[in-house]
């Protein structure tokens, strides 16, 4: 097998690692999985947290490795802080995936100050009412608002 071909293979299994937090989605829909290398033999994994604290990142760590030690013998996770991970890494399947899950992904900014921090719609009935309950939902990077037409709560990624 090639190098290229091999860091395909590796890609495809990161793409069903789940993150703990969105079960929904996986770290490479949410952008978490950056870069997939060879390097003297060993695959090498770049991981950004969504948050620098992120209390899900060791189980992210661990999942990734678990999984590429199935088919890769040496295999070491980085993780890097810097750039910082943004909402705008989101893929368009992950921003999907997450709507069809009940979770409002965020929309996305094309200059920093024109980030609107709220729900483009309601993931359950697509109304553009809606209204924040809560600044936090049940994970740090989510804040739990709720639609004023169909009356739903639900969380929204929020937009950084």
């Amino acid at each position: 097998m090639t190098a290229a071909t091999e860091i395909e293979r590796a890609w495809a299994l990161l793409a069903q690692v789940p993150d703990p937090e969105l079960p929904a989605v996986s770290v490479v829909d949410l952008g978490i999985a950056r870069d997939v290398q060879f390097d003297d033999g060993r695959l090498v994994v770049t991981i950004t947290p969504t948050y620098s604290g992120c209390p899900a990142m060791r189980e992210i760590e661990e999942d990734v490795r678990t999984l590429l030690a199935q088919r890769f013998d040496d295999v070491e996770v980085r993780t890097v802080l810097s750039p910082p991970w943004t909402t705008d890494w989101i893929t368009e399947d992950g921003r999907r995936k997450l709507a069809d899950a009940g979770i409002a992904p965020p929309g996305v900014r094309m200059l920093p100050l024109l980030m609107q921090g709220q729900p483009e719609a309601c993931p359950h009935c697509g109304s553009s009412a809606v209204e924040e309950l809560a600044g936090f939902g049940s994970t740090a990077c989510k804040a739990l608002w709720r639609c004023t037409s169909c009356r739903e709560p639900f969380d929204y990624v929020k937009a950084h």
